[in-house]
């Protein structure tokens, strides 16, 4: 088990690097619109802060071409001013002359808020010199960034093999959820993985057929695997090159005696009624576009989650943001809920519908990884929690 802050001892004045992930959506004139990130890092941020730390806070906010005003994370100080009255402080600048100077003049229980870690060229490359760097400005590491470590950048990895280090508060909850499903999950367990991208998700899809029980598929990547099985879809979205793939991953759950259920019907529209009107098909035909499943797929898939033990899902069913099309993936956040397993939910678009849906409250853990949730699930740990130090037994 790795170390996590509870295990830290002496924190009374220690400078505390806390990388987490404030990569909150943000509209054109720069405006968060859902501050769930920043809110879930709060526990860590409250628990250094009244052990007496420095707390260095380190995070990106969306991929800036160098310095960007709309992805400063100055709105965000704002934010944390309010959660912490007179504690929060800001710096425009990372490695500026001064910065550590006000480290290390903050009051214990202060918290710096350090501007956007890529504004810096140095960060995605992981540039070393770069991550020594930073880590001259703290004593110690915590890594509280589940969603991004599975990227090996400076201020995440770097920083963290230089550092003594733990975990935060919310990538223990992370990794303990995480391992529920990999390691122990309750039968049967059912992974339900949408989206659009198939070659992003292939070998999550077939590493779950090791450990699911049934397997769901559903979005724009369910028609990849459609054309796999030699049902036609039409003018549907699909990855051609990924086909062959998708066929061997179907062919490897039946070798495993494992269920892999597509869409039986699709909510569609036609390119000649200018996606017009929307259709309810069992089959599509000519230039039909499938947009959501349908249905008989709805009840389908709620059957196998109402039977369920334990559920994970990754990934929308449909275009949900678009009105038309969001009945499947709504209905399907309706069935987890009113399940009896234990629900975990992850990837930035399915809690936002899930969300939407006002079921939130009843999904027993909302991740915050997209990516990082594929990535372990692949390989059952992540290289910027690899390098954490142990817990003393």
């Amino acid at each position: 088990m790795k170390r996590t802050i509870k295990d830290l001892v002496n924190l009374k004045g220690k400078r505390v690097l806390l990388r987490v992930d404030f990569n909150v959506p943000i509209d054109d004139a720069g405006r968060m619109l859902d501050m769930t990130r920043v809110n879930e890092a709060i526990p860590t941020i409250k628990y250094l802060s009244e052990q007496g730390a420095k707390v260095v806070l380190m995070s990106h906010l969306g991929r800036p071409d160098g310095f960007e005003i709309t992805k400063s994370l100055w709105p965000i100080a704002l934010y944390l001013m309010k959660k912490f009255p007179n504690k929060v402080h800001f710096s425009n600048h990372i490695l500026a002359e001064g910065v550590k100077e006000r480290i290390d003049a903050l009051n214990n229980g202060e918290i710096l808020l350090l501007e956007n870690v890529r504004f810096y060229e140095q960060e995605e490359a992981c540039d070393m010199d770069f991550a020594k760097k930073i880590s001259e400005l703290g004593d110690l590491f915590v890594n509280d960034a589940f969603s991004v470590s599975h990227r090996k950048h400076a201020s995440i990895y770097g920083v963290g093999r230089i550092l003594p280090n733990a975990i935060g508060l919310l990538m223990e909850k992370e990794l303990h959820n995480m391992g529920l499903c990999l390691e122990n999950p309750k039968r049967p367990f059912v992974a339900i993985i949408g989206g659009a991208k198939v070659k992003d998700k292939i070998k999550t899809i077939k590493k779950l057929i090791d450990i699911a029980d049934c397997i769901l598929l559903g979005g724009a990547m369910a028609y990849t695997f459609l054309v796999a099985e030699g049902i036609a879809v039409a003018s549907s979205k699909t990855s051609i090159e990924s086909v062959p793939v998708a066929k061997e991953v179907l062919d490897y759950a039946r070798e495993k005696g494992k269920r892999v259920l597509l869409p039986i019907d699709h909510i569609a529209i036609r390119e000649s009624d200018k996606k017009e009107k929307k259709e309810i098909v069992d089959f599509m035909i000519d230039d039909m576009i499938g947009y959501d499943i349908g249905p008989k797929t709805i009840k389908l898939f709620s059957d196998e989650i109402l039977k369920a033990g334990q559920i994970l899902w990754n990934g929308p069913l449909g275009k949900y943001e678009d009105e038309r099309f969001k009945e499947g993936t709504f209905k399907i956040a309706k069935a987890i809920a009113d399940s009896k397993a234990y629900s975990i939910v992850g990837g930035g678009d399915s809690v936002s519908a899930v969300k939407q849906s006002g079921l939130a409250s009843s999904i027993n853990f909302l991740s915050t990884g997209g990516g990082a949730t594929l990535k372990f699930i692949e390989d059952g740990s992540l290289p910027c929690v690899d390098i954490i130090q142990e817990k003393i037994r």
